[in-house]
């Protein structure tokens, strides 16, 4: 007797909690899993997951699943995830964007009026997910998306480009902000900032995939925040907005470099959905 779509993903959902993905994770996987082989909405799904499984999707699903099963991470499967309303390309080059990145365009809205002729820099770009973001919300803003990793960048240009923002994003190989065509009158930054001591404690979705280069920033995971600060000053205007995101438990360190920085004043600490200090916004004054 053929077995049904919904029985397999019941079956999907089983495999991925028996690999410790966490209950609601596990069955939200297992849909989108199904829905991403099938081609189908979630509306789709619901009204004819009752239907038999032909042969060609029970073996595409069964791949996917064992690939999330070794937890590798649903958007590298899928090789999408969504970020400001839009869906943005993901490969292992890059990070995943997460939620909480949105707060650095969330803070830039705070700042900046829309149709101000910003010029703007996203260091760190990665996928360009907030380059992308900030350039459908300012418009007539031009920007650049730096990153160290050409293979990233790679990335970055695709994404870019199906938002049809080639004409006005430059995309830049470089180590921060060394030789950007300064100054800016905002740079925006999800850097790398998780301590190397925590590799152990990471899932193993991050452990295990995301690249290294991307999320350790040294010992205490300051390294790079720190030098980002220190080359602030010279590549903004005065007046001029650094915004970046930052650890859980650095705050305080975040203040202290600021605070011992010429010229750059803490202005504002954006806190994220678990009010966990996540984002800084600071002042070339």
């Amino acid at each position: 007797m053929p077995i049904a779509i919904n029985a397999l993903v019941a079956d999907a959902r089983r495999r991925f909690r028996a690999a410790g993905i966490p209950q609601e994770e596990a069955a939200l996987d297992a849909r989108l899993l199904a829905q991403h082989a099938l081609g189908w909405t979630q509306a789709r799904l619901l009204t004819h997951g009752d239907e038999p499984a032909s042969d060609t999707f029970r073996a595409e699903f069964d791949t996917l699943v064992r690939r999330r099963a070794t937890r590798e991470p649903l958007a590298y499967i899928t090789g999408v995830r969504e970020f400001w309303n839009i869906d943005i390309e993901v490969t292992p080059a890059v990070l995943i964007p997460r939620p909480e990145t949105e707060l650095l365009i969330e803070a830039a809205l705070e700042h900046f009026e829309h149709d101000q002729p910003l010029r703007i820099v996203d260091v760190c770009t990665g996928s360009g997910c907030v380059v992308i973001g900030l350039g459908r919300e300012f418009p007539r803003a031009s920007l650049v998306a730096a990153d160290i990793s050409a293979s990233a960048l790679a990335v970055a240009r695709r994404n870019i480009s199906r938002y049809e923002l080639d004409s006005r994003v430059l995309c830049v190989k470089t180590d921060l902000l060394e030789g950007l065509p300064a100054p800016f009158d905002l740079i925006v930054a999800n850097p790398p900032y998780v301590p190397l001591a925590d590799s152990p404690d990471l899932a193993p979705e991050v452990r295990q995939f995301e690249p290294p280069r991307a999320l350790f920033g040294g010992a205490d995971g300051m390294q790079i925040v720190t030098r980002l600060i220190a080359q602030a000053p010279a590549a903004l205007r005065k007046g001029g907005l650094l915004i970046f995101e930052f650890g859980q438990g650095q705050l305080h360190a975040v203040e202290g470099v600021v605070s011992r920085t010429p010229s750059l004043t803490l202005i504002d600490v954006k806190h994220d959905l678990q009010d966990i200090p996540r984002t800084a916004v600071v002042q070339r004054t």
